[in-house]
């Protein structure tokens, strides 16, 4: 983010960062521009009342799965339904690091943590479902180390008009150290990867020999490019196409991870909206006068 925000033009007194509680929630402290630290999972409300009331500034929520996806998750999904004008940056390390290492609204079935000693019944939920299902006209994932890409990703998430959901797999070395080794890592990662480029065939591999095609059941499978298979047999990623992005969200354990672009739309955004209806009740009855709208009617003294 650092690297991005001088590469966008904006004055750093026209961006806020807004976070919750958690690791994630101190983020704003290593921006030089303004930020607030408010309560857990309420940083979507807060941030949809500042973008509503100053539609000028550059919002942006920085959450995690535990503040975003627990407490926070009726917020989360209702700024993202409303298409609200914040980039939403979810930071997800599958585990609730700030108070030691509970298991967390996205840790994997089983998971033995400090509070599930005998193994998480919980099944995980997936942060770019709740999105999509959310109605958000931007979703995309990117993860902690690869830099280019995530650099690219926020740029895009900051030209969006309308609310940006950004997963950000993330790494936590102290309590649950290699969350995403098989997708982060040099070794492993060109087999457990699958990067999303719009207009571009599904495929990867160490040697870009698998794709990702569908079956006549509209189910999908990976294939080995070859021996009377290519790429025309492919799918090809559609960001504008909304059973695309369902499809990829739902890759069973077998699939390579996406990352990239899920979806992007246009849509009216709220604060767009909002602000439109202000206008138009001024025109229809004038600006108002608040010290005249609480002393109306009858009143009272107390002595």
């Amino acid at each position: 983010m650092q690297k991005v925000l001088p590469e966008l033009g904006i004055p750093r007194e026209k961006l806020v960062f807004i976070s919750g509680i958690g690791c994630a929630a101190r983020f704003p402290y290593y921006m030089n521009a303004y930020g607030f630290h408010t309560i857990h999972g309420r940083a979507p409300a807060i941030a949809t009342g500042l973008k509503v009331s100053r539609p000028d500034l550059h919002v942006w929520v920085v959450t995690g799965d535990g503040d975003g996806l627990s407490i926070g998750g009726n917020h989360l999904i209702h700024a993202l339904r409303r298409n609200v004008g914040i980039k939403i940056l979810l930071f997800n390390n599958r585990i609730y690091g700030l108070t030691k290492g509970q298991y967390s609204p996205t840790s994997e079935l089983g998971k033995v943590t400090k509070s599930t000693p005998f193994g998480s019944l919980d099944y995980p939920l997936n942060p770019i479902e709740i999105a999509l299902g959310a109605e958000a006209t931007f979703v995309a994932r990117t993860a902690d180390v690869e830099t280019k890409h995530e650099q690219e990703i926020l740029k895009r998430a900051h030209e969006h008009q309308g609310s940006a959901f950004v997963e950000i797999l993330q790494n936590c070395n102290i309590y649950n150290d290699g969350a995403w080794a098989p997708i982060t890592d040099r070794t492993t990662k060109a087999d457990n990867q699958l990067v999303l480029e719009h207009g571009k065939p599904l495929i990867f591999g160490k040697n870009r020999e698998k794709g990702i095609r569908l079956r006549s059941d509209m189910t999908p499978e990976i294939v080995t490019l070859g021996q009377g298979i290519d790429e025309s047999q492919l799918l090809v990623h559609d960001e504008t196409n909304p059973s695309m992005a369902y499809i990829l969200s739902r890759l069973g354990p077998n699939f390579p991870t996406p990352i990239g672009v899920f979806r992007t739309v246009k849509r009216m955004t709220y604060d767009a909206g909002a602000k439109a209806q202000v206008e138009t009740a001024k025109q229809r009855l004038g600006p108002g006068n608040l010290e005249a709208m609480l002393n109306r009617g009858d009143t009272w003294v107390v002595e």
